[in-house]
């Protein structure tokens, strides 16, 4: 039970942990470019699903820390005009957090969020087969020369999925879940990041946790929350802070895909953004002074700067000439 526990926990937070990386490589690398806004958007989509399918999942331990950050998350329903009491009583399926609550959570989390997930997976797989993988060097391969030595019709600089893809992936799987093996055995909480200390104890309506935060791939947005002054112009601010990732196809006017071949200017303020997503994770999970919420407020108002400024910037940045093929980079 115990090793059943701490992979389900420690793997969730792996989970998200590929997640970001894969969304920041995405980033950095133009993959949701013209002809792949279809991919970004579907995945888009799917990190939607998986942040439900977490929440969902973290209220079923039943702890102190899970039945208390789920009373606050939900109740954020509350918070939309005329309809928001109906709807929050709807969705706790009573006039609190209890037993009805834990019933839909445990169908929703186990049976169909997981079908849902695996049908946009296969709607993601299915659009980036169509148009083809990225790289990164910005290139589209399928424009350049035919013919390699696995098939005549294949892009020339274009290799087989199987074996070299398979193994790269398996080799670098392999990696992570020794890591991830070390913190299941030796450090299953993970400072409490994980698993919150709070958590392990029962859930108690009458006993709220010092901190009520969740766990620490909602926390820069849980950060945004806090800064808000008032409980709707918060949740408007942290549902956009989700939703205008949906638009980044359509805001990066740049001529080139890759940020091997972007300017200072993109590099210095994609830097910024993620030294400024990572220091709103961290402040989500402090309890919040006065300083700390001052400082949670500039870097949301920098957070949505970089985007709604995008198409300004990724087009007086200066670029590099791209390639006509994939190039080695040693």
């Amino acid at each position: 039970g115990w090793l059943i526990r701490y992979m389900h926990s420690t793997g969730a937070s792996a989970f998200f942990i590929v997640v970001y990386l894969h969304m920041f490589r995405g980033l950095i690398y133009g993959s949701y470019q013209k002809p792949r806004e279809l991919v970004w958007v579907i995945g888009m989509v799917i990190y939607l699903v998986l942040m439900a399918e977490a929440f969902m999942g973290y209220i079923l331990p039943w702890g102190n820390m899970s039945y208390h950050g789920a009373a606050v998350i939900i109740n954020l329903f509350g918070a939309i005009p005329w309809v928001g009491d109906d709807l929050t009583q709807w969705i706790r399926g009573d006039f609190v957090v209890g037993e009805a609550t834990l019933n839909r959570f445990f169908a929703l989390h186990v049976i169909a969020m997981p079908l849902v997930l695996l049908l946009l997976v296969v709607l993601h797989l299915g659009a980036l087969h169509e148009v083809g993988s990225n790289n990164p060097d910005g290139v589209d391969i399928k424009k350049g020369p035919k013919g390699n030595r696995w098939s005549e019709k294949a892009p020339a600089d274009g290799i087989p999925f199987h074996p070299y893809y398979t193994v790269k992936d398996l080799f670098g799987a392999g990696f992570f879940l020794t890591i991830i093996a070390f913190i299941i055995f030796f450090a299953p909480t993970f400072g409490g990041l994980f698993l919150e200390h709070d958590n392990f104890t029962p859930a108690n309506p009458l006993a709220t946790p010092e901190h009520i935060k969740p766990v620490w791939y909602f926390t820069p947005y849980y950060a945004m929350l806090r800064a808000i002054p008032g409980k709707l112009p918060g949740a408007i601010v942290m549902g956009a802070a989700v939703m205008i990732l949906f638009l980044i196809p359509w805001l990066d006017k740049s001529p080139v895909r890759s940020i091997r071949y972007r300017g200072l200017l993109s590099k210095a303020l994609i830097g910024l953004f993620a030294i400024a997503f990572v220091t709103l994770a961290w402040l989500g999970m402090q309890p919040g002074s006065t300083v700390q919420t001052w400082m949670a407020r500039g870097l949301t108002l920098f957070y949505f700067a970089f985007f709604i400024t995008m198409p300004i910037w990724t087009r007086i940045d200066a670029t590099r000439p791209v390639p006509e093929r994939v190039t080695t980079h040693d």
